[in-house]
């Protein structure tokens, strides 16, 4: 019964809510996900372990009600951009996303790097829509989170499948394929990795200031990118909780001689927009895997 109460929850919030985004005009999806975002039992056990840590270091502000409603929220619709981009074509996206900044020409080889902030999905969108086609580093779904979850690794799938024709370029898997990370950036394609994941899920890690506090990141890919001499990108794709216009943020950081210096830089990026809307940080269930123990 267990097993079976676990795959609802998953249909219910990974795929039926979520994929009211595939059949209802947005404006009036958006409208009924603002009033799901208020259901405590939505998401609960992420959105709730989130708080706990975010509270103990000093980001759940002063109205956490509030705080969970826009962690839910952005949940909700980071997931409802996978069936939403299946049904939407480019003027929907051009109508839809307020754009700063702009991509790099791409005769070359370039590194995208972005966090888990926010709704990612209408950023490698955009940066397909002009011309890049980098393959996405994704992580392995062989991990224990995905055992006797069906559905679950159904939708990993699905939308690391998604991200792959949407950018036009096969995706790879950085744990198992590192070589093939080293040789794309040699035979000048790009890639695109997001940054904020644990020193755990890589080979080698640094330390770094972020929020305050002394946190460990891996710095592979960051070594890559000085040793390559290839151009970064660092881009947000971030929702506004009041309309549900998303708004994306390219910022060129050029190529890079040092990889602490590089590894400021990115991360400082991560600082500010953590400190502009810290609910939207899709990580903070799992950040002592993140910051040293205060």
């Amino acid at each position: 019964m267990k097993r079976l109460r676990i795959e609802l929850l998953d249909l219910l919030e990974l795929v039926l809510l979520p994929g009211l985004a595939a059949v209802l005009p947005w404006q009036w999806c958006f409208s009924i996900f603002r009033r799901l975002a208020r259901l405590r039992w939505l998401y609960r056990e992420p959105c709730e372990a989130a708080l706990v840590q975010a509270r103990s270091r000093g980001w759940a502000g002063a109205d956490e009600t509030h705080w969970l409603w826009v962690r839910r929220l952005v949940t909700l619709v980071d997931h409802a951009d996978h069936y939403l981009g299946l049904r939407r074509s480019d003027a929907w996206m051009n109508k839809h996303l307020q754009v700063q900044g702009s991509w790099p020409a791409h005769e070359s080889g370039i590194l995208l790097l972005t966090f888990h902030w926010g709704a990612g999905y209408w950023g490698l969108r955009h940066a397909a829509a002009h011309g890049l086609q980098p393959h996405a580093l994704v992580a392995t779904l062989e991990s224990l989170a995905y055992q006797g979850r069906t559905v679950m690794s159904w939708y990993a799938r699905s939308r690391n499948a998604h991200v792959a024709r949407t950018l036009g370029s096969p995706n790879i898997d950085v744990v198992q394929h590192l070589k093939q990370v080293i040789r794309a950036l040699r035979n000048n394609h790009s890639l695109l990795g997001v940054m904020d994941v644990p020193a755990d899920q890589g080979q080698a890690s640094m330390q770094i200031d972020l929020l305050g506090m002394r946190a460990s990141v891996p710095r592979g890919l960051l070594r890559l990118a000085v040793d390559q001499q290839v151009p970064v990108v660092v881009y947000i794709t971030g929702l506004d909780t009041a309309s549900g216009r998303r708004f994306l943020r390219i910022k060129p950081l050029g190529v890079h001689t040092a990889v602490e210096g590089l590894a400021s830089l990115v991360f400082d990026e991560l600082e500010n927009i953590i400190a502009e809307d810290a609910p939207a940080w899709h990580f903070w269930s799992i950040a002592d895997r993140f910051f040293r123990q205060q």
